[in-house]
């Protein structure tokens, strides 16, 4: 039967970083003694270099080395002992697995700090396969095998860990914390540890320009691109928690510890040998794997109970507290006590814990990060990366998910109202602007009898056209019209039927301008037509008084309602159809043609005012005073409705770049 167990001594990745410190402050006090006894300064480089011997004794410090039939261990171990090219300078601590020294590598004539471990496990293998900026590299390891020894040691980070950062929120009032609060914390590790502060780091200016949600999201998304090259590494980390997050000088994470990772690539392993792990950052099935009366097992974990764990970290460093009441450890039952609370879900109480600055995406994020069903989280580190990457990209987190103060919500619920204004109320004008031209230059001048008979056909004509045109749209319409109705009121829609929902609402404009234009087209042919049945011959004049009318209004009627309407589809609808986490070559290709027609309707706008003034060219003398007023009223009119669709314009181009990010397939950013 696999001893499942639990860490409650110091974690290794703390024992490490103090090891760190006490190097650094090592090297700091021999600085302050070179420059106060220079004298003597060659003597001690001599010391800390390995140099200085005792011509009787050139190897003075003992060498671990057992006598025949004595097997020693790593509590044997002490300051003065040499274990292979080590000497051992100072203890800094004990971790759960390993002691720490302070120890100088022969070799290389260089102060470490040595992590010894008894000769177990598979960290040293399952560190040298990972290669990313966000997780802690191992230099090397040395096995001393007559012992069953491991010596290993790693990357200095000298920023201390989030759990330093941690204890410097609790100690900071909720509205003045900020970037700038993770790089104070750092700042003073690098003084405490004798370390120099960055100068001039556009990384460091970048932090503290954020909010401290911001921040959070900032190391998140760091730290889930680590989870999910670990992941893609078949390697499980299943120790996530503050002490394991160490910081560089600028504030770059780095995850570490991987002493119980687990790594479906070195042979002979297995995901129950080294289970552990701390109870307050583990996820439900990792609780049940640890519960001797429970079914689970650590072969049934996955990268989404790193992820989880991930969740309580960040939710922790966003608001002081973890997310769920903690429970006594040295109670019977403590692990059903935990495993309720995380089935339960994040409560009210903890709800109340975020800071009022917290964006409802990052709120969002972090839920499904603390899922307590697995299949309801993220599937990867690289999808939850792109999520806190959305968190960092305000206009784009305000499209997926408004805030609270938005009136999006309340705009959405009356989609088919607007888009009916929007389209109506431009061909209205249109309509309005080609009744009152015709009419002046052509209609007046004919016979009264014929003025009647054309005022019926189109009284006929407008009463066909239009229901046949509100039918066509109502048709191609329907999923951008019906599906996010739908999900408002909770009902669940495949991928299929989402995708052709989003791609019909990025088209939603150019088919109303599609079937307008239609419209006008054929009223263009039928008015002329009708005109030399019942007159018995027309001016050939009125076809171009026809024509003129038909190329202004029709540009009226199509341009203005394709960007009210598209618009409000971008920035009130297609939001609402974007499932989590998706990322789609589809949408990004779809959104990026959207903004290119956008270009060409935002030039048909801006000839209106000019095709109107060039008309009048076509007038004679004695019909330019019958409707140079209205000529004017058209252009002055059309001037500023080109300036609010110049400004509707730039607000999608806005709008179409940050959907593009949301639905980009693109890895997030590897800088920083």
């Amino acid at each position: 039967m696999t001893q499942r167990h639990s860490r409650t001594t110091p974690d290794d990745a703390t024992v490490a970083a103090d090891a760190s410190q006490t190097a650094a402050a090592f090297t700091r006090q021999a600085n302050e003694f070179s420059r106060e006894m220079p004298e003597r300064s060659a003597e001690l480089e001599d010391l800390m270099t390995g140099t200085a011997r005792d011509p009787a004794h050139p190897d003075d410090l003992p060498t671990v080395a057992a006598r025949p039939g004595e097997r020693r261990t790593i509590d044997d171990l002490d300051v003065g002992d040499r274990v292979d090219d080590f000497d051992l300078l100072v203890a800094l601590g004990r971790g759960a697995f390993a002691r720490v020294f302070l120890a100088r590598q022969r070799s290389l004539q260089r102060i470490v700090a040595v992590k010894i471990s008894r000769d177990h496990g598979t960290e040293p293998q399952t560190l040298a396969q990972l290669d990313h900026d966000y997780i802690v590299r191992v230099f090397d390891q040395r096995l001393v095998p007559d012992q069953e020894m491991k010596l290993l040691y790693m990357q200095y980070v000298p920023g201390g860990t989030l759990l330093g950062v941690l204890r410097r929120v609790r100690d900071t009032p909720a509205e003045t914390r900020s970037g700038a609060l993770l790089l104070a914390a750092i700042d003073a590790t690098l003084e405490a540890r004798g370390a120099i502060q960055p100068t001039d780091s556009s990384l460091r200016d970048e932090i503290a320009a954020l909010s401290w949600p911001e921040t959070v999201a900032w190391l998140g998304r760091r730290l889930a691109e680590a989870l999910d090259y670990a992941g893609r590494h078949g390697v499980l980390h299943r120790d996530v928690k503050p002490a394991n997050v160490l910081l560089t000088a600028e504030g770059v994470p780095k995850l570490a510890d991987f002493n119980i990772s687990f790594s479906d690539q070195v042979a002979g392993t297995s995901p129950v040998a080294y289970f552990g792990g701390s109870l307050a950052y583990m996820s439900p099935e990792q609780l049940r794997a640890c519960h001797p009366r429970l079914a689970g097992t650590a072969a049934d974990l996955d990268t989404r109970s790193d992820i989880y764990a991930l969740g309580v970290v960040l939710w922790e460093l966003l608001t002081g507290h973890r997310p769920f009441p903690d429970v006594d450890a040295d109670d019977p039952e403590a692990l059903d006590r935990m495993l309720a609370l995380r089935e339960a879900g994040v409560g009210p109480d903890a709800e109340g814990t975020l800071p009022p600055d917290c964006p409802a995406t990052l709120r969002r994020v972090l839920h499904t990060c603390l899922d307590p069903d697995p299949d309801r989280r993220w599937p990867s580190g690289a999808e939850l990366a792109r999520q806190f990457e959305l968190c960092l990209d305000a206009h784009a987190r305000d499209l997926v998910d408004p805030p609270p103060n938005s009136r999006r919500p309340a705009l959405q619920r009356w989609t088919v109202p607007i888009i009916v204004a929007a389209s109506l109320i431009p061909n209205m004008l249109a309509g309005a602007y080609n009744y009152h031209h015709n009419k002046t230059l052509i209609i007046d001048n004919l016979a009264p009898l014929v003025q009647r008979h054309f005022d019926q056909i189109q009284y006929v004509i407008n009463a066909v056209a239009f229901p046949t045109g509100a039918i066509v749209l109502v048709f191609m319409c329907r999923y951008p019209l019906t599906v996010p109705r739908g999900l408002r009121r909770g009902r669940r829609y495949d991928a299929q039927t989402l995708a052709r929902a989003r791609t019909d609402t990025l088209l939603l404009g150019d088919r109303i301008a599609a079937v307008v234009f239609a419209l006008w087209a054929i009223a263009g042919l039928v008015y002329p037509v009708t005109l030399e049945i019942i007159a018995g011959g027309i001016p050939t004049g009125a076809y171009v008084h026809f024509l003129g009318s038909l190329i202004v209004c029709g540009a009226i009627a199509v341009t203005y309602p394709f960007f009210l309407v598209t618009f409000y589809a971008v920035r009130y609808m297609y939001p609402v159809l974007l499932p989590l986490g998706i990322t789609s070559s589809d949408d990004d290709r779809n959104l990026r043609g959207l903004g290119r027609r956008s270009t060409r309707y935002l030039a048909v706008a801006a000839s209106v005012p000019l095709v109107a003034v060039a008309g009048v060219t076509f007038l004679s003398p004695e019909q330019i005073p019958q409707v140079i007023g209205a000529v004017r009223v058209l252009s002055v009119g059309a001037i500023f409705a080109f300036v609010g669709a110049y400004w509707l314009f730039r607000q999608l181009e806005t709008d179409l770049q940050a959907l593009e990010r949301v639905v980009s397939n693109e890895p997030a950013s590897r800088t920083g």
